[in-house]
């Protein structure tokens, strides 16, 4: 991971240089990528927008701006393909994504995927969107139609699980029991073995305090909003309520 995020600061300082002339991207980013780049530009100067393609996007851009130009989602090179199918058949994320990546590209051209009944809409570079409309008229053996650029409604994003309980405090691995139906002692190994984030950062300190909007991903069991903690119970204990990714 340290290896990585050399190699990300390194592009963002090309791109802070480059963009003192002209606007230039980066990404699509993963929330991981994103979430360090925002950490690492807190202490950089220059202008700067995320932006994936539409409002609650997961994969984003980086974009960079020269100080003459104002950041705005519609500098950004990218482009809405549709894929319309029968509604009878059932088409998922990793049906679209083996398709896409089959054509040889790279991961970061791709930003979201969003999978509808019937329709689903991927947001591309704008370079390469032509490229995936030329030469997919499958997606998982279903046949497709492609419209790009989309420009009617898109499918949503994702469905949640809502989950509510008590837990002793908002350390982590009493958060991490929670979610994962699992004893706190086992929630500590999870956290000591790297895989946990909070916020798309890997934590490793059981006692890392939580709070109301964090994102909490535990590898193998899913990916957690923290949406209340509180109030407490007559018997000292904290009420919370969570929603899964589904």
């Amino acid at each position: 991971m340290e290896g990585d995020q050399t190699w990300l600061a390194a592009r963002v300082e090309d791109a802070l240089r480059l963009s003192q002339k002209r606007s230039c991207f980066l990404g699509f980013l993963d929330e991981g990528q994103a979430s360090f780049c925002r950490t690492y530009l807190s202490r950089r100067e220059g202008q700067f927008l995320f932006w994936g393609g539409h409002e609650d996007a997961e994969r984003t851009m980086l974009g960079f701006f020269p100080p003459y130009k104002e950041p705005a989602p519609a500098a950004f090179p990218i482009q809405s393909c549709a894929f319309l199918y029968r509604k009878q058949y059932s088409l998922t994320h990793r049906d679209f994504l083996g398709a896409f990546l089959s054509l040889g590209v790279e991961r970061d051209v791709i930003g979201d995927i969003l999978v509808g009944e019937g329709l689903g809409v991927a947001f591309f570079r704008e370079e390469m969107a032509g490229y995936f409309s030329q030469n997919l008229d499958t997606i998982g053996r279903v046949g497709v139609k492609v419209v790009s650029p989309w420009e009617g409604e898109l499918p949503v994003a994702h469905t949640f699980l809502d989950m509510s309980g008590v837990i002793a405090s908002q350390r982590l691995d009493c958060i991490t029991a929670f979610l994962c139906r699992t004893s706190r002692e086992k929630a500590a190994g999870l956290i000591r073995s790297g895989t946990v984030s909070i916020n798309h950062r890997e934590t490793l300190s059981s006692s890392a305090q939580v709070g109301e909007g964090d994102i909490i991903s535990v590898r193998r069991h899913g990916r957690f909003v923290v949406d209340q903690l509180g109030p407490l119970t007559s018997k000292g204990r904290l009420v919370v309520k969570c929603r899964k990714y589904q």
